[in-house]
């Protein structure tokens, strides 16, 4: 009789997922998050007369280092709330979750401390994007593409 009552409470008392809002929404702040980054390329090839593939890797560095620092100063999490996954699936998201595990572990030192526990969430992320990268490139190879 107590689980019954108890669904019932937490069935009243659950949020409400709003899905197609949350997928609209994640697919805006994503594009913006893509439009800045193309911004930060064109700003680093007109201004600074970088390749575009060079502009394309200090993007990328810029990008996290604006992550990390807005992680650090405690305000991501609640972009992130606002913002949905469209902060999380491109390279700030990745960003995030390596400075938020560094953060978490801090007290424990340099070593057991961040160190240890700095790869926590991006190792899996970093590991399956080097297994996928090969494994789509020996495809790319084997059907006469070149590397």
């Amino acid at each position: 009789m107590k689980n019954i009552k108890y669904e019932k409470i937490v069935e009243k008392n659950k949020a409400k997922e709003t899905r197609v809002q949350n997928a609209i929404v994640a697919f805006i702040s994503g594009g913006l998050v893509g439009a800045i980054g193309e911004g930060i390329i064109e700003i680093l090839c007109h201004y600074f007369k970088l390749s575009r593939s060079d502009a394309a890797v200090f993007m990328s560095v810029i990008l996290v280092f604006i992550a990390s620092l807005c992680t650090a100063l405690g305000f991501f999490d609640k972009l992130v709330t606002k913002l949905k996954c469209g902060l999380l699936i491109p390279i700030t998201g990745f960003a995030h979750s390596m400075t938020s595990a560094t953060l978490d572990y801090r007290k424990e030192g340099p070593i057991s401390g961040f160190g240890s526990n700095m790869f926590k969430l991006a190792g899996s992320v970093i590991l399956y994007g080097v297994v996928a990268a090969w494994f789509f490139g020996m495809i790319r190879y084997l059907l006469g593409g070149k590397i």
